[in-house]
């Protein structure tokens, strides 16, 4: 693609003084190529300029990104090591005062050891975040396993991309989070997406979006709200939440009996075909509109654009994923690629849109419970050799998979965790059930938060370790292509904050488990343990060096040596990772979402993202401009549905659901379906949604059902006279 089609290039030009230092924004999984600009006398950033030679978003930035460089030098930095003395003050921002590292190190060192010696290893927990560079995830994982041996650690991809992970590795035996490379987009002729609003949460990737439009290729959006990307779309499903696996069988049904279907390729590439059709054959538009709401002709020609199309690219986010059956969704989105064979070549595949900044490099080296570096499983001997011969550990040392994130807050609860150590999480706003959450850490007789800023869950702790922020240290992440990229530091730290690693170095050390750490001493040495803890491994980054990803513009995973250059295409060669060498054809039979309304909760709850927040809100609500354009959370209610509720556009009301209770502003739109309300998931204490939403898990993911609950909503004024109806007991229809 010549790049004067998207853009005039621009050079960017230094004042005196003044450095420009490569790196990528620290939100989303696009990972949008910038330049800090630093006062070289300050050593301070003080501006963001575009980098129009990434090749990934060619300039592109969206409002978070050009005001990330603000988070750095924020009079809310955290610059010293804090202290709780008086426990009853926890869940607040009172009773903290400053301390010398020393101080910090001591007490955290004693209240583990002891909380180790009175109740075994495993009562500590770790609970950490994929906003860090590879090497912290790396590290983070071999801390918990290796300084605390403690088999509890998890983290918030649970909350975002496990369903993902799960689904692409059940059906390919892999997980990248993109089978092809994001260049390839505004090539192909048709794009399916599936539960992302990705104007708003993923802004940098429309201009090959349109592309796909502008040269003649068309555009499927599933979704229940009509975002701005499906007002463009072709065809917009406009589906109930939670009802996405009967829609996905419905394609791959209709591809099937409209002759759609590359039976070569599937007697060939794949296993199961006789099981799925067994199943999606009665999901007919007519069987599937009564489930979905969608209309039958919508389901007829959304699957006539895709099975026409000579490339097409399936692409979906949290909102397939975020749901108790979010597994199944991604494999039944996954089956209309296999069944018609657009998988393993360019301009075809599937991708998920990332939510986290190192969503797909931070579940690959061992911060799952279950997993360890390169996608390795501890339940498997050979898997757990390999890694203790990288570590110097025995086998029999590494501990036993752990429990996922929520299911920890349950252990917190009974007490059989009574340590935590958080870093790069916010689960005290992230987490659903929040009240249930939020008195599991209540629970917990110790809790250590490493933050760069006081949010929500560190006033649950009782030390608070001040960390940098991602332009004060140096590694790699993995984008939501599955490309390994460089994060170059652009200034010192500040005040006395410290990188997560080196943290986790100096408490290994104190607790006597300094000899497996001590080596590690830039983070250049983690990046050469972890190439070397992946070698071999389904994620394997031992050819991806610093210098290759500098020589390239970034490295695709499996890149197995130094002569191999990465593979941009998975599966040319039609071959997965299955041991037979095919992919699984699932059959997927449909399950309702795990909470329908009813009488006495006839809406349906869904949530997600506004484009000028990003997660829990601890980063973005502190940037002045990001917080004036969204300063509190907001409830969408469709006209017809708000009038019979007698209420207003920005009259605040009351959500409910069997969780809890949140007031939220009115925003009324028809851009919502008439059964359905949205309100976005950033805000923290009682404006946290997630106080209301259900934490029914995945079974295979643990992933909990965000994306769909039973809701009322209840007026907080009296209505006048002329507008006063009877309580809403029936379930709202569209």
């Amino acid at each position: 693609m010549p790049k004067d089609k998207f853009f005039k290039v621009i050079e960017n030009r230094t004042h005196p003084g003044e450095k420009l230092v490569d790196t990528h924004c620290s939100y989303c999984g696009m990972q949008c190529g910038m330049k800090l600009r630093v006062d070289t006398s300050t050593n301070r950033i003080i501006g963001v300029e575009p980098r129009y030679d990434w090749p990934v978003t060619l300039g592109k930035m969206c409002p978070k990104g050009v005001t990330a460089y603000q988070q750095t030098n924020h009079d809310d930095r955290l610059l010293k090591p804090l202290i709780r003395d008086d426990r009853s003050l926890r869940g607040t921002k009172m009773g903290f005062r400053e301390a010398t590292w020393e101080e910090a190190y001591g007490l955290i060192v004693r209240k583990f050891q002891e909380l180790q010696s009175g109740f075994g290893k495993d009562s500590l927990s770790v609970f950490s975040g994929v906003s860090m560079t590879n090497e912290k995830c790396y590290l983070t994982g071999k801390f918990a396993r290796v300084a605390l041996q403690t088999r509890y650690i998890d983290y918030n991809g649970r909350f975002c991309m496990s369903s993902a992970a799960a689904g692409f590795m059940r059906t390919f035996g892999v997980d990248r989070g993109s089978t092809l490379p994001w260049t390839d987009l505004h090539e192909t002729d048709c794009l399916f997406i599936a539960g992302s609003n990705t104007a708003e949460c993923h802004p940098t990737s429309m201009f090959r979006v349109w592309e796909v439009q502008n040269r003649g290729g068309y555009l499927i959006v599933a979704d229940p709200r009509e975002t701005p990307i499906a007002r463009r779309a072709d065809v917009h499903l406009d589906l109930r939440p939670g009802t996405d696996l009967a829609l996905a069988n419905c394609m791959v049904n209709l591809l099937i009996q409209g002759g759609y279907a590359d039976r070569e390729f599937v007697e060939k590439h794949t296993n199961g075909f006789d099981a799925m059709l067994e199943v999606v054959k009665q999901f007919t538009p007519e069987y599937t509109s009564e489930i979905t709401g969608v209309a039958p002709e919508k389901l007829i020609r959304a699957a006539e654009i895709y099975g026409k199309a000579p490339n097409a690219v399936v692409m979906f986010a949290r909102g397939i994923e975020q749901q108790h059956k979010g597994v199944d969704n991604v494999s039944a989105y996954t089956n209309m690629s296999l069944v018609t064979g657009k998988i393993g070549r360019p301009k075809s595949g599937v991708a998920t849109f990332t939510g986290q900044g190192n969503g797909q490099g931070g579940r690959e080296h061992g911060q799952k419970a279950d997993a360890l570096p390169g996608y390795r499983k501890i339940a498997n001997p050979k898997h757990v050799e390999e890694v203790c011969k990288v570590w110097g550990i025995t086998p029999e040392e590494m501990p036993q998979p752990g429990v996922s994130a929520y299911e920890m807050f349950g252990l917190m609860q009974d007490k059989t965790i009574r340590g935590l150590y958080l870093l790069c999480s916010n689960p005290a706003v992230s987490a659903p059930n929040l009240n249930e959450v939020r008195a599991a850490l209540m629970n917990l007789d110790f809790m250590v938060c490493c933050d760069m800023f006081l949010s929500e869950s560190a006033e649950f702790a009782d030390v608070v370790l001040p960390t940098v922020t991602w332009s004060e240290d140096e590694g790699t992440v993995t984008n939501l292509e599955g490309r390994v990229i460089k994060i170059n530091k652009a200034q010192e730290p500040l005040g006395e904050s410290k990188p997560d690693w080196e943290i986790q170095v100096e408490l290994a050390e104190r607790l006597g488990r300094g000899q497996y750490f001590r080596h590690l001493k830039t983070a250049r040495d983690i990046n050469d343990e972890f190439r070397l803890a992946s070698k071999g491994g389904y994620a394997d980054y031992y050819g991806a060096t610093w210098e290759k990803i500098e020589e390239q513009q970034g490295v695709f995973w499996p890149c197995r040596d130094e002569a191999d250059p990465g593979t941009p295409h998975m599966f040319l060669d039609k071959k997965f990772y299955h041991p037979d060498g095919k992919a699984l054809l699932c059959a997927l039979p449909y399950r309702p979402p795990a909470e329908e309304p009813c009488g006495d909760y006839p809406l349906r709850l869904t949530t997600g993202r506004v484009v000028y927040h990003y997660l829990s809100g601890n980063q973005t609500r502190r940037i002045p401009f990001l917080r004036d354009m969204c300063p509190e959370p907001f409830v969408e209610v469709h006209p017809e549905t708000a009038k019979r509720y007698g209420i207003a556009h920005e009259e605040m009301v009351r959500v409910r659901t069997r969780r809890g209770e949140a007031e939220f502003k009115v925003k009324i739109t028809e851009a919502i379906r008439r059964d359905t309300v949205f309100v976005p998931y950033h805000f923290g204490h009682e404006k946290s949604v997630n106080l209301l939403t259900i934490a029914a898990l995945d079974p295979t993911s643990k992933m909990p059902e965000f994306k769909a609950c039973a809701a009322e909503i209840e007026k907080l004024t009296a209505a006048p006279a002329a507008q006063a109806q009877e309580p809403i007991k029936e379930v709202i229809q569209t």
